[in-house]
């Protein structure tokens, strides 16, 4: 069990290094205002979810997954900051924002998901 959580942690530290990057490299491209940053970590996460568990099946390397998918992943997404982000929009009077905000997040990141198996199982089934 403390190799199990050793992994997770150490996945953790990744993924949350790679969310903080990632962040800023979009918030460089995009400026603020509206947070693409952390959709662009939910729709990017949630792909990589999808993919992987196809993929660590595949394999039958599924003892990769806390690891990889509760670790670096779990660090990565934030829906988190992504609900607070919600409500800032919203609290600062920008409704239509936080609707497009709070759809295009959930849209985006179960198709994404999707698209991230069905990419695997065309690649490795």
């Amino acid at each position: 069990m403390i190799w199990t959580i050793l992994q997770v942690s150490l996945g953790g530290a990744l993924g949350a290094a790679a969310r903080f990057l990632t962040g800023v490299g979009v918030m460089r491209l995009t400026g603020p205002g509206f947070p693409y940053a952390i959709l662009t970590v939910n729709v990017v996460g949630s792909f990589l979810m999808g993919f992987l568990v196809i993929y660590l099946a595949s394999r039958s390397i599924s003892h990769l997954s806390p690891f990889l998918l509760t670790g670096i992943l779990g660090g990565f997404t934030t829906f988190s900051a992504f609900s607070l982000e919600a409500f800032t929009l919203y609290e600062r009077g920008q409704t239509t924002a936080a609707l497009i905000y709070v759809g295009a997040s959930v849209a985006g990141s179960i198709g994404a998901l999707i698209l991230g198996v069905l990419a695997a199982r065309g690649i490795y089934a």
